[in-house]
């Protein structure tokens, strides 16, 4: 489970507005930036919303691509989390959100990363470690 989990939200996008708006083109966006990453998508799910944004999620062998679009506010909001179980997958992590970043082509970014699965990390109290 050890690996790097990426929330962004990307604010004022300036790139293709059809991307907001359109559930076959954000799928196709995702497919297209997880497999330029090197990622294995497994399965996949993604819903238009009628006259507004679109949701969806591909499920990837390294662990999955979340995402939602506000066309009326110019924003997204993604969740990339990528398991090093085989390989360290950080860099396949950057390169699939590098490209969506560039083709929504938000000014504004709020990015958080999560490194995930710190084995050698405190036992938080009430909680109990595994063998």
């Amino acid at each position: 489970m050890n690996g790097l989990h990426i929330l962004a939200e990307f604010h004022a996008c300036k790139g293709d507005q059809h991307l907001l708006l359109d559930a076959g083109m954000l799928a196709a966006l995702c497919r297209r930036a997880c497999a330029a990453a090197g990622l294995e998508v497994v399965a996949e799910a993604f819903h238009q919303f009628a006259g507004a944004g679109a949701t969806g999620a591909l499920v990837l062998a390294e662990s999955h691509l979340a995402i939602h679009t506000w066309p009326e506010l110019g924003s997204v909001t993604l969740d990339l989390y990528v398991c090093n179980y085989s390989q360290d997958n950080r860099a396949a992590a950057a390169t699939a959100y590098d490209i969506l970043r560039t083709e929504f082509r938000p000014e504004r970014v709020v990015r958080r990363d999560v490194t995930r699965g710190a084995v050698e990390s405190a036992v938080v109290p009430g909680t109990r470690q595994c063998a």
